[in-house]
């Protein structure tokens, strides 16, 4: 039996849809890492499983319970995991003891000198045992967070929900939360990690998810999503990949739009004006040629130039699709009346050509 089942969750707020049908199993021990963009239910997805918010529809199992069940005992089952949120949530009027203590005494029912034991315990696995009986403002973010994970382990959870545990620290002090999380993983403690850690994610993980479109886009090892990925959307944000599209509708196109908005994509990502020169040069060149080896002179046109640039390595690629009949400028032999195709060869690191289902497609890297 998986430690977590989520079977069709589905969440809305007012017309804005979040979660869409989304299906999930999580074993013992498995540390799963959520990633995606801004908005895309990462966080909403997390607090589901807590009833934190509450599911337009679908099931939710914790162990065995259903945690959405009519009638459950929410708050029975909510002991089983433990919630680690962007901010730290520590009671600022109470020491770290009494913040550590509290819950175990009041919910579980242990004496106060077991559970004082229990917080010294985990103090001293993260390097805190001085800080035992400070109060939460005398804490660095750092320290407050790896206290408030402490909180969280003092239940005894079986599963650790992460909810961008570093987002809310200077970069200075993420380091020694993501140390304290890497020693978790040592204990086979079951985790899913909503994070913006892409190095951490891939490290600590053994699966990871990529959050789009409502739910679950694309899931695999971390060498899968972080090396291999195979569905577009989760390729732009590995890649980080910024776009700039054009559309050719008809042969009078206009052609200083094109070169303009080039430009003007280059300027707002940092790309020289010698690589934006080329890229201008590349389309103009491959727009013609594609105009006239895949249309006669009287049938209509459908072009579209698609440039992007990744910010994770520098690359600038180039995509021309079009319709009309197969056709490959790379595959003409004759440079000297193809000026741009021999241009083209020299300064690309790269070139494809694919033709599927009526339609011709070619990558240029440059």
């Amino acid at each position: 039996m998986s430690l977590i089942d989520v079977k069709g969750l589905s969440k809305s707020f007012g017309k804005l849809q979040v979660l869409r049908d989304v299906n999930l199993s999580v074993e013992e021990g498995e540390r799963i890492a959520i990633i995606g963009g801004s908005g895309c239910g990462k966080s909403v997805f997390l607090r589901s499983l807590e009833l934190l918010e509450i599911p337009d529809s679908g099931h939710i199992f914790i162990d065995g319970q259903e945690i959405t069940a009519k009638g459950a005992d929410v708050n029975r089952i909510r002991r089983k995991m433990g919630m680690v949120y962007q901010k730290f949530y520590l009671f600022s009027h109470m020491n770290v003891m009494d913040n550590l203590c509290l819950a175990p005494v009041k919910l579980a029912g242990i004496s106060r000198q077991e559970a004082e034991a229990q917080a010294m315990d985990w103090l001293a696995k993260v390097g805190l045992t001085a800080k035992a009986h400070a109060m939460p403002a005398n804490l660095s973010g750092g320290q407050q967070q790896r206290i408030a994970i402490c909180r969280s382990l003092m239940m005894n959870p079986k599963v650790l929900l992460f909810d961008e545990p570093t987002s809310a620290l200077d970069p200075t002090m993420v380091g020694e939360v993501l140390a304290m999380i890497r020693m978790l993983t040592k204990h086979s403690m079951t985790m899913l990690i909503v994070t913006h850690e892409m190095n951490f994610a891939r490290e600590v993980a053994d699966r990871v998810l990529f959050f789009a479109d409502g739910g679950i886009y694309e899931q695999g090892t971390p060498a899968e999503i972080f090396d291999s990925p195979k569905r577009e959307k989760t390729i732009a944000f590995i890649r980080k990949l910024k776009y700039f599209a054009y559309e050719v509708r008809n042969r009078n196109f206009d052609l200083m739009a094109l070169h303009g908005g080039i430009r003007s994509f280059a300027e707002k990502y940092g790309i020289s004006a010698r690589l934006a020169y080329r890229l201008e040069l590349c389309c103009e060149e491959l727009l013609y040629e594609m105009l006239a080896g895949c249309y006669a002179d009287d049938e209509a046109v459908k072009i579209d130039v698609e440039v992007s640039y990744s910010e994770a390595d520098g690359s600038t690629a180039m995509i021309i699709t079009s319709g009309g009949r197969k056709f490959d400028p790379f595959s003409v032999e004759d440079d000297d009346i193809h000026l741009g195709v021999s241009m083209l060869r020299k300064i690309a690191k790269n070139i494809a050509f694919t033709f599927s289902e009526g339609t011709n497609r070619i990558e240029v890297v440059l």
